[in-house]
């Protein structure tokens, strides 16, 4: 397991206050200090820490900042009782502030849409920027996960998919969870309303294609399986669109780990179409691991 702590980052939003709740029993689960931190770039605004001496004296700057720390703080530790918690406010434009945090982390959450001082945290900026540049795993946090659901991870062959399978029997051993590992199959383009290609129309053969892809996650998880023993998993192949089909898997999970790139079905994934679509209507949290982090 990685070191370093858990870093969530807040700007008082409901959104960000779920992921803070999400991040400390990450913490907690991994035995990790949890940071919460707050990005503000008042040094470029020329903003007065303090209250205006025309307001109220609490009404400054830095104790509206203190304020949202002090309440996810709060949150985590009854999210997670016995979960060790700081906090810090670092100058500087949000998407900046975080990757830098990413670097010493092994887990960074965030909330699907922010606020304030994390103004545009929502997805196609901030969460989709650090899923593609995080020096670490990164859980975006929507809706509310399915407590007793699986684990889903999405699976795009050995070489591509290493980093996030890792990731998903991590984080299902942590849970006690099963691992549900789904890949799709047969759509080599999946863009707007067109009708994809399948590769299926190409070549005919569904039953030799069908037992090439079962192969092919097999080869994918079998090293992972003997790591974890200690995880059931269901292998699950599918042949069909990628997006419609992990958005739906995605239904009865409490976590979904994707990777940061894939070829076929899952080409420009968190870069492109699949990812966004992921990001914008996965019905729980997604978790996003990069090649390489793990």
């Amino acid at each position: 397991m990685m070191s370093g702590p858990v870093v969530v980052g807040v700007d008082g939003s409901p959104s960000a206050l779920a992921a803070v709740e999400a991040a400390a029993q990450e913490a907690l689960m991994r035995g990790a200090r949890l940071h919460v931190v707050h990005a503000f770039i008042w040094p470029a605004m020329h903003v007065p820490p303090g209250g205006s001496p025309l307001g109220p004296p609490a009404g400054g700057v830095r104790e509206s900042v203190e304020h949202v720390l002090a309440e996810a703080v709060e949150r985590a530790l009854a999210a997670a009782p016995g979960v060790v918690a700081d906090h810090a406010v670092i100058p500087g434009e949000p998407v900046t502030a975080l990757e830098a945090e990413s670097r010493t982390a092994q887990l960074m959450v965030v909330g699907h849409r922010g606020s304030g001082g994390f103004a545009g945290l929502r997805l196609g900026s901030t969460s989709v920027h650090l899923a593609a540049h995080s020096h670490c795993p990164v859980m975006v946090v929507r809706d509310r996960p399915v407590k007793d659901g699986p684990v889903l991870v999405a699976v795009d062959g050995p070489r591509h998919s290493h980093g996030a399978i890792a990731f998903a029997f991590q984080e299902a051993s942590l849970r006690g969870a099963d691992l549900v590992a789904l890949h799709v199959w047969g759509t080599w383009s999946d863009h707007g309303d067109t009708r994809p290609l399948d590769v299926v129309d190409l070549i005919g053969d569904v039953e030799t294609l069908q037992a090439h892809e079962e192969q092919l996650l097999d080869e994918a998880l079998s090293e992972h399986r003997r790591e974890h023993p200690e995880v059931p998993v269901r292998a699950r192949v599918v042949r069909g669109r990628t997006r419609p089909t992990l958005i739906e898997a995605s239904r009865g999970a409490q976590l979904m780990v994707v990777g940061a790139r894939g070829r076929g079905g899952f080409t420009g994934l968190l870069l492109g179409s699949v990812s966004q679509a992921v990001l914008h209507h996965a019905h729980c949290p997604v978790a996003v691991v990069r090649s390489g982090l793990t």
